[in-house]
C-alpha cells in the first residue's frame, strides 16, 4: 500500500512539473479573451516562462516546437583567436567598464588593439585601447585589459566590439569579437 501511495504521489508531482514546464503563457485582453503570448526571440521566450536548457549558449523552447538561442555574439567562432573573461556576453555593465581576456599575439599590433562600445542603435558611446599584459610577440594567447568609460544610453542593450588591430587597412585582415551587453 505504501508503494502504491508513493507511486501516485510521484505521478502527481511529475504531471504537475510537466504542466508547469509546458503551459503556454497567455495575454488577457480587456474583453477577457485569452490569446497565447507571441514569442519571437530568446528573451521573450524566457520572459514568457518557458524552460531554458542549460547549454552554452542557452536555448529556450516553446511547447509548439520553436527554439530560440541566446545571442552571445561571435565568441564561439573566434574562440581559438580571442577570448573574453569580463564582461561575459549579456552581462549588465556599468561605467567604467573593465575588460579582460586573452588574445593570440597576432590580434595585437604594438601590444594593443581597439575596443568600441555601441548602444542598441549602433551609436558609439565609448572606446578604448586594450593593452597586452605580457609579451605579445607570439602566436600564443596573451592576456589583455582595457577600460572604457561611457554614459549609460537610453537603450537597454548594446554591443562591445574588440577589433583585431589591422595596420595594413586591408579588409581581409579585419576581424572583430562582438559581445552583446546590457545596461
Amino acid at each position: 500500500m505504501d508503494k502504491l501511495l508513493t507511486w501516485i504521489i510521484a505521478l502527481f508531482v511529475i504531471t504537475g512539473g510537466l504542466y508547469l514546464a509546458f503551459k503556454k503563457p497567455a495575454v488577457v485582453h480587456d474583453d477577457n479573451i485569452v490569446i497565447p503570448a507571441q514569442v519571437t526571440n530568446f528573451d521573450e521566450c524566457v520572459a514568457a516562462g518557458y524552460g531554458v536548457m542549460e547549454t552554452y549558449p542557452e536555448q529556450c523552447n516553446t511547447p509548439d516546437g520553436k527554439s530560440f538561442t541566446q545571442n552571445i555574439g561571435n565568441e564561439m567562432d573566434l574562440a581559438d583567436t580571442i577570448r573574453i573573461d569580463s564582461p561575459r556576453p549579456n552581462a549588465k555593465i556599468l561605467s567604467p567598464l573593465a575588460i579582460t581576456g586573452q588574445a593570440r599575439g597576432t590580434w595585437y599590433f604594438e601590444a594593443s588593439f581597439p575596443v568600441v562600445l555601441l548602444d542598441g542603435n549602433g551609436a558609439q558611446i565609448g572606446s578604448g585601447i586594450a593593452q597586452a599584459q605580457s609579451d605579445w610577440m607570439t602566436e600564443d594567447f596573451v592576456p589583455y585589459s582595457a577600460t572604457v568609460e561611457f554614459t549609460t544610453p537610453a537603450t537597454a542593450t548594446g554591443t562591445l566590439i574588440l577589433k583585431k588591430d589591422n595596420p595594413s587597412g586591408l579588409p581581409e585582415n579585419d576581424k572583430q569579437l562582438t559581445v552583446p551587453v546590457k545596461f
